[in-house]
């Protein structure tokens, strides 16, 4: 009888080391930032006023030197132009920006990891935005168009720029400062959002509830531009993210995120009487 052998293939490759994923959505001190918010934590205070007070008169300082540019030129076109661009890019901008924040870095991250945390503790009980008062909510936002946005102003100003230049500053200052309230109502229910507002995230100048719905849905990696969402068909349909996370992959070997499994602690919490349903597209209340 032949004898019988066993082939077993072999690969002269050297053998894949692959590394362990790093841990999902946040480091260890992010979770303590998931616990559901204090009722106080969620009210306005001086200090948030006071920041919201000197960004709205940062905005206004810069659409004031607009318009007064405009009276003089004679001409109104062009300012008005690019209050609308800067209206777009802005939509843009936050997408962008929330896509870093989700995927990359964690609550000890310098300069921005209380964002991070903030915006992946959002993702464990979204409709904690909605209880917030908008000076709570806009605060961190202002305070950085009220620091930076008097410096690009005082560029332009000894510049010489136009008018459009001072119009496209003040509404790109304006709209990412607003964004974040915009989010909040993509997150309310029907009957307690301000008039108008259901109408306006219908027509696509606000970014919709059922838009936004999608972005908290697992892996949470589409629907990032909380404006007014008109990037986020495009960006989502020729993977724009997707590509930019090969590239940080490829040059740096961080992962996203949204690649990995996603922890049961940085899931929505869907338990008790505060299950979300302020992004719940069927919400018909």
């Amino acid at each position: 009888m032949p004898a019988m052998y066993a082939l077993t293939p072999r690969c002269t490759l050297p053998p894949v080391h692959r590394r362990a994923p790093p841990p999902c959505r946040a480091a260890s001190p992010t979770p303590a930032a998931l616990a559901r918010a204090d009722p106080d934590e969620l009210r306005s205070t001086w200090p948030q006023r006071a920041w919201m007070l000197a960004g709205s008169a940062a905005v206004l300082s810069s659409l004031s030197a607009s318009a007064s540019l405009a009276a003089d030129s004679g001409s109104y076109a062009e300012p008005l132009a690019a209050a609308l661009a800067a209206y777009t890019v802005a939509d843009l901008a936050t997408g962008v920006y929330h896509w870093l924040v989700d995927n990359y870095g964690d609550a000890s991250t310098p300069l921005v990891g209380a964002q991070i945390a903030a915006f992946q503790g959002h993702h464990r009980h979204p409709s904690t935005i909605t209880r917030r008062e908008p000076c709570n909510n806009l605060h961190a936002l202002a305070r950085a168009v009220a620091l930076a946005l008097p410096a690009v102003e005082g560029a332009a100003a000894a510049a010489h720029a136009p008018a459009a230049a001072h119009a496209f500053a003040g509404t790109f200052a304006a709209c990412v400062v607003l964004s974040q309230q915009f989010h909040a109502w993509a997150h309310e229910k029907r009957r307690r959002l301000p008039p108008g507002i259901e109408a306006l995230q219908a027509a696509g100048v606000l970014v919709s509830r059922a838009q936004h719905a999608a972005h908290h849905r697992q892996p949470y990696s589409t629907n990032y531009c909380i404006l007014s969402g008109v990037w986020n068909g495009v960006l989502d349909r020729h993977k724009v993210f997707e590509a930019l996370e090969m590239v940080v992959f490829f040059r740096t070997g961080v992962r996203p995120r949204s690649w990995d499994e996603t922890q049961a602690a940085w899931m929505e919490d869907t338990s008790g009487a505060a299950a979300v349903t302020a992004i719940a597209v069927t919400d018909s209340s």
